[in-house]
């Protein structure tokens, strides 16, 4: 889920990426939204805008803006109305960044960039999307976007203490009470501060947005490629804007109909997979990591420092920056840390729970750069508007269950068959306590030609969800990673049979004849 830009997506604050996936379904009671209409005269005045193409660098200290001068790319602000129901109303802006194509000859048109989230930037990441296109790169005007109300979009921050929602219940009663409290004082907070936009963050008005992008830009269809929760977004937009897209990518895709609040539920076991197999690699260097030789020696260790943590909280780290970590917020770093098998994602997993080790022996600790960011995301209001953007949307776009009954069910229920991970992909959010969303969610009717890729081990959003996706759009194809725990492939996981067969649709249109498949 999985990623708010390129450079983050490589470190242990890829548990960013995730929360993607933080949704699960429940049927909507209200009739599906129909197709948008071609915009109206309320309307033209954003489609047709002129863009003020300029400088990415908003000052001396913009170190983003100034790299991306550095590499050519333009940014402007796109106007859109804060509500699409009332567009002469109050507007907003959504930033975007382009880098044009070079083979102006040869030009196939603009591509729009989502990185997943939801919350994520992509602002940034146009350069590297050119070096991963290859020979197709030179040929597309390279759009990044920040959504609304994210990164540089009119940004939104609740003024969280925390960066993120996704903590664990806990092992104890008292622990999943805790967390009930912390959710609702989260909603409360969004509420209290930001409750006249809140209506109006969701995806529905994103994919708007990206129409009101593709008419500014002058383009009659645009292509889009999308990670994690992009690849809703991305379908979101073939629903409700029909005909507008030329060439799709779709990777680590969802389920729409699996979308919403509590969507990590449907990636428990891979994520208990997903460790389980870190724990035979952390096995292997147990000289290393020191958290012992066989599978389920390395899990033993695992779950006795969970209980340790609900005895009391670990303290790790050195002064002046140290953090106390309890059984609620212990297992995040643990989904954090399965999000990939690459050697440095599993080195950095065993680090993490060395150090956690150690702590619940009693022993001090020192910290990795890497962990303290990761703890930082999730233990301080470093990333609150990460965090507040977030479940904004997610809430924003599918009702929760109200009952803190329901998820303690769903917890106890979950414990036996997922130790770990059964109490966080279970626990209550702030959902619970969000309105209602002022819009029904977006069913699948019509078909749309797309290439979806999706790794058989992914932890955040499950490879039986790109599946299922395939299925509700006949005409697209499904490239398919075998034996790979991890979320996100393309340009990211360095596989070339993946990269090669995404760079050869974006060059000349043309999907596979057949489902493929590519291995580790």
């Amino acid at each position: 889920m999985i990623t708010p830009s390129p450079s983050v997506r490589r470190t242990s604050v890829a548990c960013l990426a995730l929360a993607a996936c933080l949704g699960a379904a429940l049927t909507a009671t209200a009739a599906a939204a129909p197709a948008e209409p071609n915009s109206g005269p309320a309307l033209d005045r954003y489609y047709n805008q002129h863009l003020g193409w300029g400088s990415c660098a908003k000052d001396p200290g913009d170190t983003m803006g100034r790299d991306l001068d550095k590499a050519g790319v333009q940014c402007a602000d796109v106007v859109v109305p804060l509500d699409y129901a009332a567009p002469r109303g109050r507007t907003i802006t959504v930033a975007i960044s382009r880098l044009k194509a070079a083979d102006t000859r040869h030009r196939i048109g603009s591509i729009l960039l989502n990185n997943g989230g939801p919350g994520g930037t992509a602002l940034e990441s146009p350069p590297e999307f050119h070096a991963w296109m290859k020979e197709a790169g030179p040929r597309y005007d390279i759009v990044g976007f920040d959504p609304r109300f994210v990164g540089r979009s009119t940004p939104l921050d609740c003024g969280w203490s925390v960066g993120t929602n996704l903590f664990s219940a806990g092992l104890s009663r008292a622990s999943f009470e805790r967390q009930v409290a912390l959710q609702k004082d989260l909603a409360a907070k969004c509420r209290a501060t930001d409750a006249d936009v809140l209506p109006h963050i969701n995806t529905r008005n994103t994919a708007r947005d990206m129409d009101v992008i593709r008419g500014a830009l002058g383009e009659r269809k645009i292509s889009y490629f999308g990670y994690s929760y992009g690849t809703y977004l991305g379908t979101v937009y073939t629903q409700m804007f029909p005909g507008r897209t030329d060439r799709m990518v779709l990777d680590g895709a969802i389920d729409p109909r699996k979308y919403g609040p509590r969507l990590l539920r449907e990636a428990v076991g891979e994520n208990e997979r997903a460790l389980a197999d870190w724990a035979t690699w952390a096995a292997a260097r147990h000289e290393t990591y020191g958290l012992g030789r066989t599978r389920a020696q390395v899990l033993a260790t695992v779950d006795r420092v969970i209980r340790a943590s609900a005895r009391g909280p670990l303290t790790v780290g050195t002064a002046p920056e140290t953090f106390q970590l309890d059984d609620t917020q212990l297992p995040f770093i643990l989904l954090a840390g399965v999000d990939s098998d690459t050697e440095t994602s599993r080195a950095a997993l065993g680090e993490q729970v060395s150090v956690l080790n150690k702590a619940a022996a009693g022993q001090p600790t020192r910290l990795s750069p890497r962990f303290a960011a990761t703890l930082r995301l999730a233990m301080t209001g470093e990333h609150s508007p990460h965090g507040s953007v977030q479940s904004a949307i997610i809430c924003g776009d599918r009702a929760a269950p109200r009952d803190p009954e329901v998820y303690w069910r769903d917890i106890e229920r979950s414990r036996t068959a997922y130790p770990r991970f059964g109490a966080v992909t279970n626990n209550i959010s702030p959902c619970a306590f969000w309105d209602r969303p002022h819009e029904a969610p977006t069913q699948v009717k019509q078909d749309a030609k797309a290439l979806i890729v999706s790794a058989t081990g992914d932890p955040r959003t499950p490879h039986k969800g790109a599946v299922a996706l395939h299925g509700l759009l006949p005409s697209s194809k499904l490239i398919t990673l075998k034996g790979a725990n991890r979320h996100a492939i393309y340009g990211l996981y360095e596989n070339a049979c993946v990269d090669n067969k995404v760079n050869h649709y974006l060059a000349t249109g043309k999907l596979p004849a057949h489902d493929r498949i590519c291995s580790k």
